[in-house]
This record gives C-alpha cells, structure tokens and sequence, in this order.
C-alpha cells in the first residue's frame, strides 16, 4: 500500500460505499492520517472480512488526526443523481474533517474541485493508498451498521444481509411488498420484465 498522493502538506483520502444499491443512503468518508502511517492489514473494504473491518475501524478512529462520515439519503439521491450524491457526500465528509487538508485523494475517476484544493483522483484507490482504504473502511462500516437498524423496522427486504444491494431476494421482496421511503425511486428497482403495471 503506497503513501499518500501529496508531495507534501496534509492530504485527506475520500470514499463511499453505497453507490449501487436499491436502497438506503450513500456514505462517504474522509480520513486523515498521520505523517508516515502504515496499517499493512488496510485494504480495500469489499475485500475484508466483517470482523476485520471492525477492528480496522476502531484503529483508524483512533489514530487518524481526522475523520469524519457522512450519510446522504435517498431522497437527495433521487434529486440530483447518484455520481453528484455520491460527491456532495464526499464534500460534506470533507467539511467535517477538524484538521483542514491541503489536498485530497479520492478513490474513482469522478470528483468536483473541494475548496480549490488540489485533487487527484485513483481508479481503486482504496487498494493502493492508506488513506483512501481508511475511508473505504468506515464508509462501508458505517453503511453497514445503518442498514442494519433500518433491517429492523423493515425486515421483509432483507437489508441485515443485502445491505440494500440489487440481490435476487431484495428484488423478490420489491414484486411482493414495493417500496418503501428508503428505496432509490429514480432507480430501476426491478428489471424491466419484472416491473409492475402501477
């Protein structure tokens, strides 16, 4: 895993988790570590397993000069589209931060100038840089534990498993129970032979 993008100065690395699911908000994190950090069991989040990731989590809360995780909701997902809420949730993230970055590394290849502050965007960053796997982790982490109190109140979708994503069961339950105030309703929910005649 390789050291931050910035030559020099405080560099924050962003992510989200969430961008394709059905339901459910897109969270983004910003994280910044310090001067020389070196976690060799941070990777990107999809490739860890649940109990790692949350043990990740508690050292990067612990030991990053900064971080900060912001959840946006469907409704402004269904608003402005799903690249431009997963940028304003990034943003926000940055906003957070209670150390100022002089610039930013951001995992992907789509990202709106923060501030005027140098950006450099990395296709699967959160494979190559530390801090952009520290944002990987608690966004997914973070998602993760949201979906999971919205399981509760909403069960019949299957969220404590599917997490909201486009799953077999989750869109099972769509056909059966339709949507609810947490669906994506600018998304397509079901395949298009599987749409119901409203």
């Amino acid at each position: 895993m390789l050291l931050p993008q910035c030559q020099e100065g405080i560099e924050a690395g962003t992510d989200e988790a969430g961008r394709g699911c059905l339901a459910g908000p897109v969270t983004a994190a910003a994280v910044i570590l310090p001067q020389g950090y070196n976690l060799p069991q941070l990777n990107d989040s999809k490739k860890i397993g649940v109990q790692l990731r949350q043990e990740l989590r508690e050292r990067i809360e612990s030991e990053a000069l900064s971080y900060a995780v912001v959840h946006v909701p469907p409704e402004e997902i269904d608003s402005i589209n799903i690249l431009n809420a997963s940028i304003l949730a990034m943003h926000r993230a940055l906003e957070q931060l209670n150390t100022e970055p002089e610039c930013i590394a951001v995992d992907g290849n789509r990202f709106k100038p923060y501030r005027n502050l140098p950006h450099q965007c990395v296709i699967k960053g959160d494979g190559k840089y530390q801090n952009i796997a520290a944002a990987s982790i608690l966004a997914k982490t973070y998602r993760d534990e949201y979906m999971l109190q919205l399981h509760e109140a909403f069960p019949h979708y299957g969220w404590k498993k599917n997490k909201g994503y486009p799953t077999k069961e989750h869109r099972l339950a769509l056909q059966q129970y339709g949507t609810c105030r947490h669906h994506r309703i600018s998304f397509q929910l079901l395949p298009k032979q599987l749409v119901l005649s409203l």
